[in-house]
């Protein structure tokens, strides 16, 4: 009998309408953690220049202290698995609302360039805890008939933290006078636009204390009972509790623990299906999205646009690019994995060749001619478009369901990797190729996108509508 007729035939498949609203707010409160993934990902947007500024800082040494937090998201990423396992899910979720409140307080109140990389760096490791025990808790906590769309609650929660980190620093700028350094609440305004993050992170915190811990973590360690109480309370009295308890420790004794010699062989190495993971998310991150996030503000002002404009642009993209993942959502098991990642390839290409074409041009008074201009913030909305609908959401989904069950997490690990290292190379490197050449840094990203074509085309198979035990 497979896992599945096991969960129907002890109910599992369903919840009671009474549970279905708790199990929501569940998913929503460990979905606080995406959200801060994203807030605390892009709200340095709105502090680049501020910071540049006020340490008198080139454009190589800023980009790493932008950079630099990614290298605290890949050890958070690569530690909060393990953490969880011992201590549970929900003290995970307290360590991370603890270290994204430290962090945001921090990095509003530095005394050097130093202590406040170091702060990001904290905040870094919270952000990377946050992007893996959220869908772990959400899959675990769960019923089987809701998980799918229960899950896309951290994708979706990334999205409107983006959003809502650019709405509050144009927010800020307006109130300071347009002035990033221009005084509020007896700080720079870029100092605030930090430090608000503590608001969402005690949320996160306090929210931690009102959630079940994870049933598949107290069957880990021995208590049944609990697991049971926690098990009736998302899924409902109709269950066989005994019958689920059996099934998840049934399935826990069986899973293999797949390492990272499990994913040797091939020629090269790696096995080759760890290398289309791997490839997969690199093309995510080469072909420049996170320059949106991050650096946005910095670029429209470099092509002459008005600093409180330039928020303004840097909001309404991350509008575009909730839209795009509600898309992506819609479609993903519709359209398929596949063809939606060519959809997103090609309209990429598009927009970040439009952009790469725009700022060919020479600025005349300091900004872009007038069409130029239009056609170059028209395409970056196209390209955070093309993105959100395709590759944001898609590669994700490859990730979890195209290695084979006995390597799968291991395989995992190593392609989150690739994605964080692959990031922190556009972060650190776009300042620097930006004073180079900012029409052929885009050219850059346009060749990845392009690239991107054959290689799913050629690499890549279509996941949708097969069970994971398919895979090999």
């Amino acid at each position: 009998m497979t896992s599945t007729e096991q969960a129907q035939k002890s109910g599992a498949g369903t919840a009671h309408p009474d549970h279905l609203g708790h199990v929501i707010f569940i998913a929503a409160a460990a979905a606080m953690g995406g959200f801060l993934f994203g807030y605390d990902s892009s709200v340095i947007n709105g502090a680049v220049e501020a910071i540049r500024d006020r340490y008198d800082v080139g454009s190589a040494a800023l980009a790493q202290v932008i950079a630099i937090a990614l290298i605290g998201c890949a050890v958070g990423a690569a530690t909060a698995g393990r953490i969880a396992d011992r201590i549970g899910r929900i003290r995970v979720m307290q360590i991370a609302a603890v270290l994204f409140t430290v962090s945001a307080v921090g990095s509003a109140l530095p005394f050097a360039l130093w202590d406040f990389a170091a702060w990001r760096v904290v905040g870094g490791f919270a952000i990377g805890m946050a992007s893996v025990i959220g869908p772990a808790y959400i899959a675990e906590v769960a019923p089987p008939a809701y998980r799918g769309r229960l899950g896309s609650f951290q994708q979706a929660a990334i999205v409107i933290g983006i959003a809502i980190s650019q709405l509050v620093n144009w927010g800020l700028l307006n109130a300071a006078g347009g002035d990033q350094r221009g005084k509020l609440m007896g700080l720079e305004a870029w100092q605030v636009m930090l430090g608000v993050m503590v608001v969402p992170a005690v949320l996160y915190g306090l929210l931690s204390f009102a959630i079940p811990e994870s049933p598949r973590f107290l069957i880990s360690v021995g208590k049944h009972d609990r697991a049971r109480d926690i098990l009736e309370e998302v899924e409902g009295k109709k269950i066989d509790l005994d019958a689920r308890v059996a099934e998840i420790e049934h399935g826990m004794k069986s899973e293999h623990k797949s390492t990272f010699k499990d994913l040797l062989g091939g020629s090269f190495f790696f096995k080759p299906i760890v290398w289309v993971g791997i490839g997969l998310s690199v093309f995510q991150q080469f072909v420049g999205i996170n320059v949106a996030f991050y650096y946005s503000s910095t670029l429209w002002q470099s092509v002459g646009v008005d600093p409180t404009d330039s928020f303004f642009y840097s909001f309404t993209t991350s509008i575009i690019n909730i839209i795009g993942t509600v898309i992506a959502m819609i479609f993903v098991d519709r359209v398929g994995r596949k063809p939606l990642a060519l959809i997103g390839s090609v309209g990429m290409v598009i927009g970040l060749g439009l952009e790469a074409w725009a700022f060919s041009f020479d600025l005349v008074d300091g900004k872009l001619p007038a069409t130029q201009g239009w056609i170059a913030l028209i395409a970056a909305h196209v390209f955070v478009l093309f993105f959100a609908l395709s590759w944001g959401v898609v590669v994700w989904v490859f990730l979890g369901e195209m290695f084979p069950n006995r390597i799968r997490a291991a395989a995992l690990g190593v392609a989150a990797s690739a994605q964080w290292i692959a990031n922190w190379a556009i972060t650190a490197s776009f300042p620097s190729l930006a004073d180079w050449n900012l029409s052929a840094t885009y050219v850059i990203y346009t060749l990845f996108a392009a690239l991107s074509i054959p290689f799913v085309l050629k690499y890549v198979k279509e996941t949708k509508g097969k069970a994971l035990e398919e895979m090999g």
